[in-house]
């Protein structure tokens, strides 16, 4: 698939996406700097229109996004990145970096300890209990469609086959453990419209009841 086919095919996925509300794009209230990340975006009613400038130098705000803000801006970074826009900005760890253990080696003393990140890591055990970082992955990435999703398996694959790819190992991981079950049995966007629009006929049917 060359690039302009990719491009089109993430812009078609993600046309439907709808904007979760400007009160709704952060996900993590503490501290200032998950505040700041995010602020560049509220206001913003299409990803399209972002400046690829913004997204670089606003990263951060991958890691800082709701579930809802995370996936409608998305296919920006993802665009960008294609078209060799980002040089801070990383697509491909928020949506690979949990599916693959590693161990690294951490000074300590005269010591050197063995860290595990990754997937079976703890995300935080005094406050999440037994949460890994891949159950938290997940979580946050099961907000995408079969069509998003689709999108993104093309993505990912694009990226490995770079010929300078360095994080081959973990996009494979990602796509076997669930990326490509999830282009396959996610539900639809047609799903999701059908189910919204049966909420809010319930919600109708009621609302006139009670008149």
């Amino acid at each position: 698939m060359g690039t302009d086919e990719l491009i089109e095919l993430i812009r078609e996925a993600f046309s439907s996406t709808e904007h979760p509300g400007d009160g709704f794009l952060l996900g993590s209230r503490e501290g200032d700097d998950a505040f700041e990340a995010v602020a560049p975006f509220r206001g913003v009613t299409d990803w399209s229109t972002i400046d690829p400038a913004v997204l670089d130098e606003h990263y951060d705000a991958l890691s800082f996004f709701s579930e809802g803000g995370f996936r409608y801006f998305l296919p920006a970074y993802l665009i960008a990145d294609i078209n060799d826009q980002l040089q801070t900005a990383d697509a491909v760890f928020h949506m690979t970096g949990a599916f693959i253990d590693t161990a690294v080696r951490v000074p300590d003393g005269d010591q050197v300890l063995e860290k595990r990140i990754g997937k079976s890591a703890f995300v935080n055990p005094r406050r999440y209990g037994a949460l890994t970082f891949e159950d938290y992955a997940r979580f946050r990435l099961s907000v995408f469609t079969r069509e998003e999703s689709t999108a993104i398996v093309a993505y990912l694959e694009y990226r490995r086959d770079l010929p300078n790819a360095v994080d081959v190992e973990d996009i494979n991981a990602a796509l076997d453990l669930f990326w490509r079950d999830r282009a396959s049995h996610a539900p639809s966007q047609s799903d999701l419209t059908k189910h919204i629009e049966a909420e809010a006929e319930s919600v109708r049917r009621v609302t006139e009841g009670l008149d």
